[in-house]
């Protein structure tokens, strides 16, 4: 497969302004054009290979990180939003809203293994390492759910009813906490893995529209990314500690513990902000890195460092025939309206 490679020749010298500390990271930018139909949601990495899962509407590209190489795709996966990858199970999962359904495949041959029935509203996933468990965030109606699945079999062990019809991002602090961001009603939910019920809402402002979600254990301390300002909270108390001052049209957020950085991705300026944790409860804005418009997902692999986005770049729409009438708005005025070819579609890593 042919691919166009742009490599961004500006490296960003970053001084990182922790107290007392001074030192400086640099960002390699690298573009590749990796083809194939479809939108896009939420990608996600395999840290043990260095794979990068990428959804493409309907069917998931798997993309060597490090290259920007597609080595494989499983299709058949109607609707896809994002995949989560269970290691040691040797499995990997992919939520399919359009038929309901969640594909569950063998990660080393990449060969379905199992279609799981699950319901309306499929969208986020993720792998909970200390509980085991693969979860899934759903759009379900009259109310949102967090579905939980067993790795190993793809049995379905629970399901638990949440405050909101849009649940987004999930993490876990393996203490037996899962947190989940309520993208509508701007709150945290906390879930308790062993008796799977949710048992604390904390309200998130200034958050706006929390999406993306990750948890770090060395300072006890959850991120969530939102629209313009993103919060910081402690997990002990459900208390907001800090905000950071980011983009529009977040969707994710990345973390690397080990270099104490968190990557927002933002859309709406075709950017990701990165910030350095300089305590449990500081934050400083070191850089804004260019990508791509519309790139609003990301995922970080802690090994190599990496940080990964994906978007395809589309052309002009094509005219209306004449005399036709306006599009129909989706409910809430919200909707793309005609969207144009695919032109390219951008396989975006930031190297540390």
């Amino acid at each position: 497969m042919t691919r166009r490679v742009l490599t961004v020749a500006v490296l960003f010298a970053v001084t990182l302004a922790a107290p007392g500390v001074g030192h400086s990271q640099t960002f390699k930018v690298d573009k590749f054009d990796i083809k194939g139909d479809g939108g896009t949601d939420y990608i996600d990495v395999e840290a043990a290979t260095g794979r990068v899962f990428v959804s493409r509407t309907n069917h998931m590209m798997v993309v060597e990180g490090a290259s920007g190489k597609v080595i494989g795709d499983i299709l058949n996966t109607p609707g896809v939003h994002g995949a989560g990858v269970a290691t040691t199970a040797g499995h990997g999962f992919t939520t399919n809203s359009g038929n309901e359904t969640v594909t569950m495949f063998d990660l080393k041959t990449l060969a379905v293994l199992r279609q799981i029935e699950v319901g309306p509203g499929l969208d986020g996933i993720m792998y909970d390492e200390p509980d085991d468990k693969i979860i899934l965030t759903n759009h379900s109606r009259p109310i949102g759910t967090l579905t939980a699945i067993d790795p190993k079999s793809g049995d379905i062990v629970a399901t638990v009813e949440l405050e909101d019809t849009l649940p987004e991002g999930a993490a876990a602090d393996g203490k037996g906490h899962i947190f989940v961001n309520n993208e509508s009603r701007n709150t945290i939910q906390v879930i308790d893995v062993k008796t799977w019920k949710a048992t604390a809402s904390w309200p998130l402002a200034p958050c706006d529209g929390p999406t993306g979600i990750a948890y770090d254990k060395a300072s006890n301390r959850i991120f969530s990314g939102c629209s313009k300002t993103s919060v910081v909270v402690d997990a002990s108390t459900g208390k907001v500690v800090a905000s950071i001052a980011n983009g529009t049209r977040v969707d994710a957020l990345g973390w690397d513990p080990s270099s104490k950085l968190m990557f927002i991705p933002n859309g709406g300026e075709g950017n990701v902000t990165v910030v350095h944790q300089d305590s449990p409860d500081q934050y400083t804005v070191v850089k804004t890195v260019a990508t791509v418009a519309g790139a609003k997902t990301i995922a970080v692999d802690p090994v190599t460092h990496n940080v990964y986005l994906f978007q395809p770049e589309r052309g002009p729409a094509p005219a209306p025939p004449a005399g036709a009438p306006p599009p129909a708005s989706a409910p809430g005025g919200r909707g793309r309206g005609p969207q144009g070819p695919i032109v390219a579609s951008w396989f975006v890593v930031i190297r540390p």
